[in-house]
C-alpha cells in the first residue's frame, strides 16, 4: 500500500517508516520539522536501501494533503503529527488544540475528499483516568488530566463519531504507553529538542555527558523500590504495532482501539540500573520531591492487540537500554541539523 505518514520524520514516525518499507509498503513522509530533522530521511534510506518521498509541510494544510493523496495514490494514512509535551500543553493549550485536534479534522476532511478511508491514529495512555486498578484495558475509565491528554481523547471521540455517521471509515486509535529504545543499528533513535521530557532520553544524555545527573522525582511511592512504575515499550515493537494495525484496519470498516504496551511495569530505579549495565557505569542521580500529577504506577493490558492484531511486544528492558545507548553514543548530539 501507499501510506501517507504525517509526522513521518519524528521519533516513532520515522522508525515506523522503516518497518513499513520492510513489510513492502511505500511510505510518503509529511512533516513540518517542528520537532524533527530532515536528516532522518537519509538514515531511513541507509537502513532500508530505499529513500522514501519526504515533503515538508503542515497537517493543517488541506490543499497540500489532498494533492499528496492524489499524486501518490494514497491507500491509507498513519497520523503521528502533533504536539506531545504535557507541561507545554498546560502552558500553551490553544496551540495543542489547534495542532492536535484541528489538524486531525483537516486531515479527515482531506481524506474524505480523496476517498481515503483508512486511518491509524497515534493516541496515548494519557486518555485514561487515574486508577489504582492495573493493568489498564481499553475499556478502563477515561479522564485525561492535562490538555495534551484531552486532545488525544477528543480526537478519539471524533473518530468514533465519524464512523457512526459513515460506516465506510476504518479508523484505528493506538494508545501508547512509554516508547523508548532505538533502531538496533544505532542509526536512528530519539532526538528530543531541548531538555528531554521523558525518562529514557534524559538518562541517555546523562550517560553521554550532556546532562550532569538524573533527578528521580519521588522515592516514597507505594511501589517495590519507592519510585514510579511505568509500562515501557521498545519503539521497534511499537513500529511493528502500527504495521499490524494498518494491515488489520485496511478493508475492515469500523472504529478500532488498541493498547500498545509491554504489559508490565518498570520502575525508575530499575531503568537507571539497566541503563548503567548497558553503558558500563553507574549513573549519577539525586532524589527530588514528587511532581504534581504523577501516578505511582500504571501499565497496559495489551491482550486485545495480541488477539486481534497478532501483535505483542518482544524486546525486553536490556534491549531497550542497549539500543538507546548505541544510538546515543554514536550520535551524542542527535541527528545532524537540517
Amino acid at each position: 500500500m501507499n501510506i501517507l505518514v504525517t509526522g513521518g520524520a519524528g521519533y516513532i514516525g520515522s522508525l515506523t517508516c522503516v518497518q513499513l518499507l520492510a513489510a513492502g509498503h511505500t511510505p510518503i513522509l509529511l512533516d513540518n520539522l517542528h520537532n524533527a530533522k530532515a536528516a532522518v530521511v537519509d538514515r531511513i534510506a541507509q537502513i532500508s536501501g530505499t529513500r522514501p518521498t519526504f515533503v515538508r509541510g503542515d497537517v493543517r494544510d488541506r490543499a497540500l494533503l489532498e494533492r499528496l493523496m492524489r499524486e501518490h495514490s494514497i491507500d491509507a494514512v498513519i497520523h503521528f503529527a502533533g504536539l506531545k509535551a504535557v507541561g507545554e500543553s498546560v502552558a500553551q493549550p490553544l496551540s495543542y488544540y489547534d495542532v492536535n485536534v484541528h489538524g486531525t479534522l483537516v486531515l479527515l476532511e482531506a481524506m474524505r475528499a480523496a476517498g481515503v478511508r483508512t486511518l491509524v491514529f497515534s493516541s496515548s495512555a494519557t486518555v485514561y483516568a487515574e486508577s489504582d486498578v492495573m493493568p489498564l484495558a481499553e475499556d478502563a475509565a477515561k479522564g485525561p488530566v492535562n490538555p495534551y491528554g484531552r486532545t488525544k481523547w477528543m480526537v478519539e471521540e471524533i473518530l468514533a463519531d465519524a464512523v457512526q455517521a459513515d460506516p465506510a471509515w476504518s479508523l484505528t486509535a493506538l494508545r501508547y504507553f512509554n516508547p523508548v529504545g532505538a533502531h538496533p543499528s544505532g542509526l536512528m533513535g530519539e532526538d528530543p529538542q531541548g531538555v528531554p521530557n521523558n525518562l529514557m532520553p534524559f538518562i541517555a544524555q546523562v550517560a553521554v555527558g550532556r546532562r550532569e545527573r538524573l533527578s528521580i522525582f519521588g522515592d516514597d511511592y507505594p511501589t517495590a523500590d519507592g519510585t514510579g512504575v511505568r509500562d515501557y515499550i521498545h519503539v521497534m515493537d511499537l513500529a511493528d504495532g502500527h504495521v499490524a494495525a494498518l494491515q488489520h484496519g485496511h478493508g475492515r470498516a469500523g472504529h478500532h482501539i488498541f493498547n500498545l504496551g509491554n504489559g508490565q511495569g518498570i520502575s525508575v530505579r530499575q531503568m537507571l540500573s539497566a541503563f548503567g549495565l548497558a553503558c558500563g557505569r553507574d549513573l549519577p542521580f539525586t532524589v527530588a520531591p514528587r511532581r504534581a500529577g504523577d501516578l505511582a504506577a500504571y501499565w497496559a493490558d495489551p491482550t486485545r492487540a495480541a488477539q486481534a492484531l497478532g501483535w505483542r511486544a518482544h524486546r525486553d528492558l536490556a534491549a531497550m537500554c542497549a539500543d538507546t545507548w548505541r544510538w546515543q553514543s554514536l550520535n551524542p548530539l542527535g541527528y545532524p541539523e537540517n
